[in-house]
């Protein structure tokens, strides 16, 4: 059976109150319940029917116990039936909102871990909560569906929902209230690359040929590259890739450059930063898995390759970097400031002149 949800206050009235503060739910043919009427607490449990019950305090449910009155707490009820499937329930909901915070900018973030699993409720409540928050003013809904409430989706989108952004464990959705443009921000547009430019004292770079490239590149001694991971710094993440894919440590200097580029992966932007490190190791263990093989190459071997040296771009880079090694351009250091604005460490990335 469904899942479906009633009004509280029309269930909690003194005459349901029996004997003892015994509760009757026989108008709803359910042979299982709990109550409690202070300061007693009853409660019932049938043969194949249990519920069970979560707190919710109402002041319109008063009974009387013997000749005193008492203050009676209302309380959310799920009715399982055992003979029935998994997901089949009644639930009996006093408060038809979604549970959610404000934001700092007028609008409401859903709280994912208290959403009902049942889509028929959920639909019942989202168009209940919109509304309600509509009246309160309300600007943005942002809604976060776990992957496990996937069911949810369709649901979400058909009450107007748009996707906002996916991860592995979730889907995020939002919903714009005013009628008005919307101004929630859009997903993230850039995705943001790291290569380390590393040479040591005998004027060797360190060099990489990828396992998985394009035909055209088969054969390319190329830098070591690779993504920033989310909450990942430039410079942390130069150094990181460097180590996993040839297994040398190093030491951030500076970025000497970066490119911006549109349009790169499923019409996102790209950014690329190319950084300028000090390695501290020398021997190379490779990562078998991205890359095919790498090694220390000459200087001048490197910049010689047909495709580096017809590269414009990739050419003016090399020459940014050996402009900085003989100290005649300075790239940009990182220095680690915090800003009254929000309180927070940032990585501050500047020219500090030699």
């Amino acid at each position: 059976m469904d899942l479906k949800v009633f009004d509280m206050k029309s269930v909690f009235v003194s005459n349901l109150i029996g004997p003892k503060g015994m509760l009757s739910l026989s108008t709803f043919n359910l042979k299982a319940g709990s109550l409690k009427v202070s300061p007693l607490l009853c409660s019932y449990k049938g043969n194949s029917h249990e519920a069970a019950c979560c707190k919710d305090t109402s002041q319109d449910a008063i009974g009387l116990v013997g000749k005193e009155p008492y203050a009676v707490e209302t309380y959310t009820y799920r009715y399982d039936d055992s003979s029935a499937s998994l997901g089949d329930s009644i639930m009996f909901r006093q408060n038809r909102v979604l549970d959610a915070f404000d934001d700092e900018y007028g609008g409401i973030v859903v709280n994912p871990e208290k959403l009902p699993s049942d889509v028929n409720v959920f639909a019942s409540i989202i168009r209940s909560s919109i509304s309600l928050w509509r009246k309160k003013g309300k600007k943005g809904i942002w809604l976060k569906l776990p992957v496990e409430k996937c069911d949810l989706v369709p649901i979400a989108v058909r009450e107007g929902f748009q996707y906002h952004h996916a991860e592995r464990g979730y889907v995020m959705m939002t919903y714009w209230i005013p009628d008005e443009p919307c101004m929630l921000p859009a997903n993230a547009s850039h995705q943001v690359g790291v290569g380390g430019f590393v040479m040591n004292d005998k004027n060797e770079v360190l060099v990489v040929q990828e396992k998985h490239c394009a035909p055209e590149f088969d054969g390319l001694w190329k830098l070591p590259t690779g993504f920033i991971l989310e909450s990942e710094e430039i410079f942390s993440g130069a150094v990181r890739e460097v180590k996993e894919e040839t297994g040398i440590d190093t030491e951030f200097l500076e970025v000497i450059a970066f490119r911006h580029a549109h349009n790169v992966a499923f019409e996102k932007s790209d950014l690329f930063f190319i950084c300028m490190l000090r390695p501290v190791s020398s021997e190379i263990k490779i990562d078998d898995l991205e890359v095919q093989a790498a090694k220390w190459m000459a200087l001048r071997e490197f910049v010689e390759q047909p495709l580096i040296k017809g590269d414009n771009m990739f050419k003016k880079i090399i020459d940014m970097c050996i402009a900085r090694i003989g100290k005649r351009y300075c790239g940009l250091s990182v220095h680690k400031v915090v800003s009254k604005f929000d309180n927070r460490l940032s990585s501050l990335y500047y020219n500090v002149v030699l």
